[in-house]
Order: C-alpha cells, then sequence, then structure tokens
C-alpha cells in the first residue's frame, strides 16, 4: 500500500473531526472578529471593510520638507514593504512625499484638467468626461528618486546598522493605475509639431509643476483616476493623478489640474534647484528621470529576527524603470556565490515583481543579498561599481555630508547581516 495515500486517507478522516473541535473551541472563545475589543462595529465593516485588528503594519514617517539645516528629519511615509506579500500595494500603506503639506479637499465635480500652450484646440476636461473615454488599467511602481539614500528620523538610512526595510527602502509602492492614456488627450488637443516638452502642474498649495520631455508623454504617460479598484486616495492626488511609469516619483504629479504643451522645459523650482542630482565633483546631472534596476529582500530583513535555525523562504520585491523584471539573484555568503530566484507572477514592465528562494540556516552569520536584471539586460549595481561611476571612493558613502546622504537614484545591492543570534542588520555600509 502506497504509504502517502494512506496519510491523506488519514487525515480526510480525522479532519471533519478537527474541524469540529476548532469550532468548538472558536465558538467557546467568543471569535472576537465583532466583539466588543473590535475596533469597527459589524455596520462598519460591511459599509466599508476594514483589516483585522490584529494586523497593525502602517506607514512610519512624517510630512517632511527638504532640511535646511542638517539636522536629520524623514522627507514623507514610508511603506511598511516587510509585511506585504505579491506584488501590489495597499492604497492605505502607499508612501506618502508631499513636500511638506497636507493634501488639497478637491471636490471632483469642481475640478478642471486645462491642456494647453502648443496645441491646436485647448481643452478642459471634467472628470466625468475623463471616465468617459477609452481607459486602461495598468500595474507601475512609484518610487521616490531619494529612496534607499535620503535621509531619515534618525540619519540616512542606509548609513544606519539598526534600520528596517521601511526605513532604507519604503519610498517605494506598487499599484494597479486606471485612467487615459495621455496621449489619447493630445490626440483631442492636436500637438503642434515644435511641442517637445509638457508641464504637469498640480492643484497643492506649492503649485508643483514638473517637466516631462514629449516623447515620454506619448509613450506610457497615464492621467490615472483610479488606484488598486477605487478612486485614487486624497495623499495619491484625488481625482486626477499623473503617472510616469519607471520615471522619479517627482514626475508623477499629483491633483493634476493643468498640462502646458511647450518647446523648452519650465525650469521651475523642483527643477532648477532641488532635482537636479548634485555629484562630488560640483556638477549636476539634470533630467535624470528614469530609475534603474533595484531589488531588496524584504524577509529577512532589517530589525528582524530569526529564531531558530532551519528552513526559511527568503522574499523580497525587485523593478526597474527601464523594464520588467527578468532575473533575480539571491546570495547568502555576501556576494561569493548566486543562487537564481523564483520570479512569482504576474511580471508587469516598471511594476514591482515578487521573488522567492528556499534556504536553510544553519545558525551561523552570514549576509544576505539580491540583485535584479531587467528585460534590457541593465543589472542591478554594487556600491563599489556606484562609486567608480561617481569616481569616489567608500569613505564617501560614510560621510555624513548632505551631499552623500541625498544621492539620488540610488540603487546598489542592500546587503542583510545575520548575527549567530539571529538577529539582522542593515549591512550597506
Amino acid at each position: 500500500m502506497n504509504p502517502k495515500r494512506t496519510r491523506r486517507r488519514d487525515f480526510l478522516k480525522t479532519a471533519p473531526v478537527v474541524a469540529g473541535v476548532a469550532a468548538a473551541a472558536m465558538e467557546a472563545a467568543g471569535t472576537q472578529a465583532f466583539g466588543a475589543d473590535a475596533p469597527a462595529s459589524a455596520e462598519q465593516l460591511r459599509s466599508y471593510g476594514q483589516r483585522s485588528h490584529f494586523v497593525t503594519s502602517e506607514r512610519v514617517g512624517n510630512i517632511g520638507m527638504w532640511p535646511t539645516t542638517l539636522q536629520p528629519r524623514d522627507y514623507g511615509f514610508r511603506t511598511p514593504l516587510q509585511d506585504l506579500v505579491g506584488m501590489v500595494t495597499p492604497a492605505s500603506l502607499h508612501y506618502i512625499l508631499s513636500h511638506g503639506f497636507d493634501p488639497p479637499e478637491i471636490d471632483p465635480a469642481q475640478h478642471r484638467l486645462l491642456i494647453h500652450g502648443m496645441v491646436d484646440r485647448p481643452l478642459i476636461f471634467t472628470v466625468d468626461e475623463l471616465r468617459r473615454l477609452p481607459s486602461v488599467s495598468r500595474f507601475h511602481f512609484i518610487e521616490c528618486h531619494g529612496n534607499s539614500a535620503v535621509s531619515g528620523p534618525t540619519g540616512p538610512p542606509r548609513k544606519t546598522p539598526n534600520a528596517t526595510v521601511q526605513e532604507t527602502h519604503g519610498l517605494t509602492s506598487c499599484s494597479e493605475w486606471t485612467g487615459v492614456p495621455l496621449s489619447l488627450l493630445f490626440k483631442e488637443v492636436g500637438v503642434q509639431k515644435n511641442a517637445t516638452w509638457i508641464v504637469a502642474e498640480g492643484a497643492d498649495v506649492l503649485k508643483h509643476t514638473k517637466s516631462i520631455p514629449m516623447e515620454k508623454a506619448m509613450d506610457d504617460a497615464l492621467v490615472a483616476y483610479g488606484q488598486n479598484g477605487e478612486p485614487v486616495r486624497p495623499e495619491q492626488g484625488f481625482p486626477l493623478r499623473l503617472v510616469t511609469p519607471g520615471w522619479q516619483g517627482i514626475n508623477n504629479v499629483k491633483w493634476l489640474r493643468r498640462i502646458y504643451l511647450t518647446d523648452a522645459p519650465h525650469m521651475g523650482n523642483m527643477e532648477s534647484t532641488k532635482y537636479p542630482s548634485p555629484r562630488p565633483d560640483g556638477k549636476s546631472r539634470w533630467f535624470e528621470s528614469q530609475l534603474g534596476p533595484k531589488s531588496v529582500i524584504t524577509r529577512p530583513s532589517g530589525g528582524q529576527r530569526l529564531t531558530a535555525r532551519g528552513f526559511y523562504e527568503i522574499t523580497g520585491l525587485a523593478w526597474s524603470g527601464g523594464g520588467a523584471i527578468r532575473k533575480v539573484e539571491v546570495s547568502t555568503n555576501g556576494g561569493q556565490t548566486w543562487k537564481e530566484a523564483e520570479v512569482q507572477g504576474p511580471v508587469h514592465p516598471k511594476a514591482h515583481t515578487r521573488f522567492r528562494l528556499a534556504w536553510n540556516w544553519n545558525g551561523e552569520e552570514c549576509v544576505l543579498q539580491s540583485r535584479c536584471t531587467d528585460d534590457r539586460g541593465q543589472v542591478q549595481p554594487t556600491l563599489e561599481q556606484i562609486g567608480k561611476i561617481w569616481n569616489v571612493g567608500m569613505d564617501y558613502f560614510q560621510s555624513t555630508s548632505p551631499a552623500s546622504a541625498d544621492m539620488g537614484n540610488f540603487n546598489a545591492i542592500q546587503p542583510w547581516k545575520i548575527t549567530a543570534d539571529g538577529s539582522v542588520l542593515n549591512a550597506l555600509v
């Protein structure tokens, strides 16, 4: 007799008994899901679903602005990547970066989108009119250009040994965005021949503007009114947000109210003073918007602890502004050798991609790393390779200067050190 079939038959025989015992235990315990200790009533849960009060993961940070002093501070609210599963970020946990201001209160019935400038027919669209047009839904990540590099609540998280993955990489999230392709709207207004740039403007207090090349606007830019199956959340740009897949988060203008077509970049505040990425040699990089291939292990990661030797599943996220992820490799010995991880579907261009690798920890100290390759053949670089591109040594990354803390588009391989007692530490520098 096949022993596997015997075990399966025994399980099927005992399963109803086990289920009955479990049900009785739950009844005796009162199953507190809708009890007095729950955070919401049954009526509230039915009208708009809420998560279990046993689930406590949340964003951390504050509505920060660019620092005017050398005192460390955060730039926004960071996504708890260590608690996520799959590749989609819940809208309620999507990172927030609003340059120091809370979202404006906008009545969608009163909101308008103006498209004008070098066009044949300037047009004003209501939100309802946009929703009547042919729509698309696409999965895309959005990432701050300073993710894993900028200063955090206790200093640059890249340099903090006890930093969690939420602190080092939490300024990126991935959603299903629904809306109208910008190229479709441009067909309606008629783009003039010499129009080579667009200037997108939001309805926030700062009237944030961003210049974007026409080539990108016509390629895959999206005027989004939906996020993960519902209207875009207020902190994400309700009622309209421009989505520029794979480009720095600053290009994804929230509370979109105006698009101006022109033959030159606008050179607004964020373009002329904030986002020309500084270099140690005194030069800057203007309009370097596409984000490179990047990955990070989210479990095990900083702040976590392995409780015993034995089996663990290493898992994390990979993404690239240049296309879809084609391969993810994981090293458990500090980069000496690499194993190809399983890439979990679905895999979409310019979207987070989940990867997994089965692993047995022997209880000894080790260093975990991941690196990804996209469908254009771009490979995630090491810290040393980034140093060569910038023509700096490792001492530059150890520096406490604002320049080294605020290096943009930072996508170096992230190592996590596991100590003999199972503690997981940030080992990048």
